[in-house]
């Protein structure tokens, strides 16, 4: 599936069909390089999702933790400066990614052999004119 993101304007509607066509899967990896858009995008998914209180980007706690009415919770992780798994284990990652909360995940390369098999991969790649393009891997 891909989506084609040509404005900002463009990011309500395609949160909401990304959560409609991904049928209650749960695990998402963002693969982007800096600058991509990902925060961005996982920003307007948890706005979709209902969450009002949004932190932004984790980048120095790892992870930040959203409770959803209609979703459960959310996990939005930041991994850019994450030195190794172990240190990933410190946060208690395992426990996130196989509990059944939603889990969007940047920079997943770095814990790649912890992510389960089920785990979507979107891949965002920015165009001429600030357009990204949403490719998402739903095997």
């Amino acid at each position: 599936m891909t989506i084609q993101l040509n404005t900002l304007h463009d990011l309500p509607a395609a949160a909401k069909l990304f959560l409609e066509e991904t049928d209650n899967r749960k695990v998402f990896a963002f693969d982007g390089q800096m600058g991509a858009g990902k925060t961005t995008f996982i920003v307007s998914l948890l706005k979709a999702m209902g969450v009002e209180d949004i932190e932004g980007s984790p980048t120095y706690s790892l992870v930040n933790t959203y409770d959803s009415v209609a979703y459960g919770r959310v996990n939005h992780f930041d991994l850019y400066r994450l030195n190794s798994e172990n240190e990933a284990f410190d946060i208690g990652i395992e426990e996130m990614l196989y509990g059944g909360d939603y889990c969007f995940i940047e920079w997943p390369e770095k814990i790649a052999n912890l992510l389960p098999e089920n785990t979507i991969w979107v891949y965002i790649r920015s165009k001429e004119n600030n357009e990204r393009t949403l490719t998402l891997d739903l095997l």
